[in-house]
C-alpha cells in the first residue's frame, strides 16, 4: 500500500513545486470532481450500474493524478491544496447520497462530516484559512479504503450483484476507512496545533529581536 502511495516518484530527484495551475494532474483532478454531480444525478435516477462505474472512475483517478504529478514532475502549489479539497468534497457528497439513498447507515456520513467540520473551524480560527499541511499516509490510505468500500456497497444495488458477502465486505472496508478518517483527523489536528505554536514562537522571537 505504501509503495502504491508513492508510486511515480523518481529516485534521487528532489520535488519541484510548480506555480502554474495548468498541469495534467490538476486537469484530471478537476475532471474527477466533475464526475461527482454526474454520480449524484445517476443515483437520483436509480441508475446504479452507471453510478457504480462513475464512482470507480472517480476513485481510480484519485491515484492517477498523484502518480502523474510525481512521474511527470508536475507537482504544483495549486495541486497540493486542490487534490485534498476535491477528495474531501467528493467524500462528503458521496457519503450524503449513500445515506439518503439508504445504501449505507447514517453513521457513515457523521464519521466523515464531523471531523471535517472540526478541522475547517480549527483552520479558520488558527490560520484564517488552510494550514497547508502535507497529506499524511494515513489520510491517503483512508481515502483509498473509502473509495473501495463505497463502490462495493453500491455494486450490491446493481441487479444480479445482490450478494450478502458483498454487503459484508463493503461495510467492513467502510468501517476501516472511517477509523482511518478519524485517525487522520487526529493527526491533522495535532499537526495544525504544532504549526500554529511554531508560528507564534517565530513571531515572538522576531518581535523580541
Amino acid at each position: 500500500m505504501i509503495r502504491l502511495i508513492g508510486a511515480g516518484t523518481r529516485p534521487g530527484r528532489g520535488e519541484r513545486v510548480l506555480d502554474t495551475f495548468w498541469t495534467i494532474p490538476n486537469l484530471i483532478t478537476i475532471l474527477r470532481f466533475l464526475g461527482v454531480p454526474l454520480f449524484v444525478w445517476l443515483i437520483i435516477r436509480d441508475n446504479y450500474g452507471a453510478a457504480f462505474i462513475t464512482l470507480v472512475i472517480v476513485g481510480s483517478t484519485d491515484w492517477v493524478d498523484g502518480y502523474l504529478a510525481r512521474r511527470l514532475d508536475q507537482v504544483s502549489a495549486t495541486g497540493k491544496w486542490l487534490d485534498p479539497v476535491a477528495d474531501r468534497l467528493a467524500l462528503i457528497i458521496v457519503a450524503t447520497m449513500f445515506v439518503v439513498d439508504r445504501i449505507a447507515p447514517s453513521w457513515f456520513i457523521w464519521a466523515i462530516v464531523i471531523p471535517d467540520v472540526i478541522l475547517i473551524i480549527n483552520s479558520l480560527i488558527l490560520f484564517r484559512g488552510s494550514p497547508n499541511l502535507p497529506v499524511s499516509n494515513i489520510g491517503k490510505i483512508r481515502t483509498a479504503l473509502l473509495l473501495v468500500g463505497a463502490p462495493m456497497l453500491l455494486l450490491q444495488k446493481v441487479p444480479g450483484f445482490d450478494y450478502e458477502w458483498l454487503a459484508i465486505a463493503g461495510n467492513t472496508v467502510l468501517v476501516l476507512g472511517c477509523i482511518g478518517h478519524i485517525a487522520a483527523f487526529a493527526g491533522y489536528l495535532r499537526a495544525s496545533w504544532l504549526k500554529h505554536r511554531r508560528q507564534l514562537q517565530t513571531a515572538g522571537d522576531a518581535h523580541g529581536s
